[in-house]
């Protein structure tokens, strides 16, 4: 294809890049899960990961939220779409040709800073087959689909995403104030009529007596995970978490050879919030505990947050979509355990079928209940 200038214009592909060239046939090698080791896609020669969980450093949460330290420019660039916003990264020698989360070609190189860099990667552990047979057995289990979906649903392609996190550790002190109620009963005459006939009967009525109470909780909380991505829709990847941290890993450049990595597009500010709120609930449910009485209700809390720390984690997960009837569902998988998420169409028959046959079935128990 040519200009107006009659020069050759290719269309952008993703090129090979050298950072992990195979010793045998200088190939782009890329990591594979089965074997969890980077692997020659043209002579398969296979290179062994060393992987290691040495990275204990957390980065200090006040230091880092106004500046840029702990950059991963030299290695990722950052590619940002102007359909949904996403932003992609790759290696600084890739370019890419469409969007992963919703399948756009309008993307272009950005001078976004690639932002702060990982500490941990959870390596994928289910190939890009076992992802697509996942799907197939998911699919095949959507009771309220249409009948033809299973024939005529067309898989797009599906792209191994590493999906950003992060992880928030907090030392707090709360001063509460709470409300405990005890129990006691006191015996109430009261006037009913059964049957006709006016009567009086005597019963224990239970009050509750209230107090006021105030107290501290001190807690250490560690590992707060939330999720740093916009993109990804929180009802799909919360029905595949979790997933399993302890196989996380000290990240290396090679675990994202041949997959793509999401830059997060919440930032570190926003995930402190989130993770607070988290805490926060926690907190709560830790007064509640801490107290004793018939029933507790907290007042206030007022909690100090102190020796803030954070760091920057990658989650694998499968993203893909299928066009059904001129429509796109989009479904996850998840990366590591395989488990499965998406929407699906819904046989309107199917459901209306399923709630007469409710009916029918409530309408028989209460006929044999008045028989009865």
């Amino acid at each position: 294809m040519s200009n107006a200038n009659n020069e050759i214009v290719r269309d952008p592909t993703i090129e090979e890049t050298e950072v992990n060239q195979c010793s045998s046939c200088g190939g782009n090698t890329v990591y594979d899960p089965s074997t969890k080791g980077l692997k020659c896609p043209f002579c398969s020669t296979e290179v062994a990961i060393e992987g290691t969980r040495e990275n204990t450093t957390e980065h200090d949460y006040i230091e880092s939220v106004d500046m840029k330290k702990h950059s991963w420019d030299d290695e990722k660039r950052v590619f940002h779409c102007d359909n949904c916003g996403a932003e992609t990264l790759l290696d600084m020698d890739k370019v890419a040709d469409f969007c992963t989360f919703c399948g756009s070609s309008h993307i272009a190189v950005t001078e976004h800073d690639a932002g702060i860099k990982p500490a941990l990667v959870l390596p994928f552990q289910v190939t890009k087959e076992q992802a697509v047979e996942k799907f197939k057995k998911w699919i095949k289990k959507r009771y309220f689909a249409p009948n033809n979906l299973k024939k005529d649903y067309e898989l797009q392609k599906i792209t191994g995403t590493y999906i950003p996190y992060w992880t928030f550790d907090s030392k707090t002190h709360s001063a509460y104030i709470v409300k405990i109620g005890t129990y006691y009963y006191v015996t109430e005459t009261r006037t009913v009529t059964r049957d006709g006939k006016t009567e009086q009967i005597t019963e224990q009525v239970r009050k509750i007596r209230w107090r006021t109470e105030r107290g501290t909780y001190n807690k250490f909380h560690d590992d707060v995970l939330v999720k740093a991505s916009k993109n990804v829709a929180s009802d799909l990847i919360g029905k595949v978490e979790p997933f399993q941290l302890s196989g996380l890993l000290d990240y290396r450049s090679e675990y994202l050879s041949g997959f793509l990595a999401e830059r997060y597009s919440i930032p570190l500010k926003e995930g402190w919030m989130n993770a607070r709120a988290i805490i926060d609930n926690r907190i709560q449910t830790g007064i509640l505990r801490q107290e004793t009485g018939d029933e507790v209700r907290i007042v206030s809390v007022d909690t100090q947050y102190d020796a803030i720390t954070f760091k920057h984690l990658l989650l694998p997960i499968w993203i893909s979509s299928f066009h059904f009837n001129q429509k796109v569902y989009r479904f996850l998988v998840n990366g590591q355990t395989g488990k499965v998420s998406g929407n699906a169409p819904v046989s309107v028959w199917k459901v209306v079928l399923l709630s007469l046959l409710a009916v029918i079935v409530i309408g028989i128990i209460f006929l044999f209940q008045d028989v009865l």
